[in-house]
């Protein structure tokens, strides 16, 4: 499986997501202290974009903007309604100064 460089670690303060693109798919990558998690961008109930919520960094989750649904950010499960379906959750990683997300 092959590696993507998205961004610099400087590029993704902590407590904070942002939208990338790995191999064609949208991405919402979060940090969270020195940790880097990545799920799909797209909202299991709604089309929408997760990069765009808020990150709850106490739950380690992301919560949609539209209806409110949570997502963990370590198994993609939704952890509340209206979602039901979980997201795909990609490895992600730092390297020197770069976050690499494995391509699926």
């Amino acid at each position: 499986m092959s590696s993507v460089r998205v961004c610099s670690l400087a590029d993704l303060p902590d407590g904070t997501a942002r939208k990338v693109d790995v191999d064609g798919e949208p991405v919402a990558l979060v940090r969270i202290g020195e940790r880097i998690m990545a799920v799909a961008d797209t909202c299991s109930h709604a089309e929408v974009s997760l990069s765009e919520g808020e990150v709850v960094v106490d739950e380690c989750a992301i919560e949609c903007w539209k209806h409110g649904s949570l997502f963990s950010l370590e198994t993609g499960e939704a952890l509340t309604l209206p979602a039901t379906q979980p997201v795909i959750v990609f490895t992600a990683r730092i390297e020197g100064d770069d976050i690499m997300v494995d391509e699926r």
